[in-house]
Parts: structure tokens; C-alpha cells; sequence
């Protein structure tokens, strides 16, 4: 019995990495150069694909700062349902693994276990920044200001498309009014 689930376990394995899925499709290339200085700060979240762990949030920020051990401390902070509603908090930590690709960072909000972070887009004045992974699901556009200016955000979507990118799961985040 248990070779037969092994056996099966594996045939399994074995058929899911050899379909050719969405995420092979994306253009996943970073960005060459990332000042880290510069990038540090409070990011707002403008759009994202919809995932678990950030179900029902709204007005979410995302600060980065530098810890003493070298690393990027990351302090996500959103509101639940609606933008007065109950602060939620994740701290967690960032690392560039390979300095000869900045774009391609690694975070952690548990432990050891590490997501990629893969900075796609970035303009020149550090002021938007589009994020992707490995995979088709994880998908962010972040700004330093709570709104975006329409045509900027047009543009990051139509790079999204270039890149390979259904729009269509994307969530437009509310965010409050400076």
C-alpha cells in the first residue's frame, strides 16, 4: 500500500511539473540595478492579486527599514473590511541573496521560510514599483503616495500584460485621501 501511494505521489509530481502553466509564461525579469537606500520607506499598496494573507485589508502600507544585522526589517500594516476598521500588523525580514540580481529579494514572515520578492518595474524616482514572484499568483503595484496617478497606473498594467499578466484577478486597494 504505501509503494503504491508513493508510486502515485510521484506520477503526480512528476505530471504537474512537466504542464506548461501561466507562471512559465511571465516574464519574471527583475530590475538590474535596486538602491536599497532609496527604495527604504513606506510604500503604499495600489493593487494587488488577492491572496490569504491579506483577505479583506484596505489602506496597506508597506515599510522598509534596515535591521543591524544587515537585513531589511518589512512592517506591512492594512485595515480590516474598511479603512477604519481594526489595525492588523505582520513584521517580518527581507535579504537580497545574490547582490548580482538586487531585484531579487527573498521575505520572510515565519521562520526561515522565505517568498520571493522580485522587483519588475521601478522608475528612476524610487516613487512606484511593480512586484511579482516565481509564479503568476503573487502580483503587487505599490506607490509612496496613498493614490496613483491614472496614467502612471495605466502604464504599470499594460507592462503587467507585456509581461504576460491576467488582469483580470487584480484588486484595486482602497486607500485614504491625503
Amino acid at each position: 500500500m504505501q509503494k503504491i501511494r508513493l508510486l502515485l505521489i510521484l506520477s503526480l509530481f512528476i505530471a504537474l511539473s512537466c504542464t506548461n502553466t501561466n507562471s512559465q509564461m511571465i516574464d519574471k525579469t527583475t530590475v538590474k540595478e535596486l538602491d536599497l537606500n532609496r527604495y527604504l520607506g513606506t510604500w503604499y499598496e495600489i493593487a494587488r492579486f488577492p491572496h490569504s494573507f491579506e483577505k479583506n485589508m484596505v489602506g496597506i502600507t508597506a515599510t522598509y527599514s534596515l535591521r543591524e544585522d544587515g537585513k531589511i526589517k518589512v512592517l506591512n500594516q492594512g485595515h480590516k473590511n474598511t479603512l477604519d476598521g481594526e489595525l492588523s500588523v505582520a513584521e517580518g525580514k527581507a535579504k537580497i541573496p545574490d547582490k548580482s540580481e538586487p531585484g531579487k529579494l527573498k521575505v520572510s514572515f515565519f521562520w526561515i521560510f522565505y517568498g520571493e520578492y522580485n522587483v519588475l518595474e521601478l522608475d528612476e524616482n524610487y516613487q512606484y514599483v511593480m512586484i511579482g514572484s516565481s509564479t503568476d499568483k503573487y502580483f503587487w503595484i505599490l506607490c509612496r503616495t496613498p493614490q496613483m496617478a491614472p496614467e502612471v497606473y495605466e502604464m504599470l498594467l499594460e507592462k503587467a500584460r507585456k509581461r504576460g499578466y491576467n488582469l483580470e484577478r487584480l484588486y484595486k486597494v482602497p486607500q485614504k485621501v491625503n
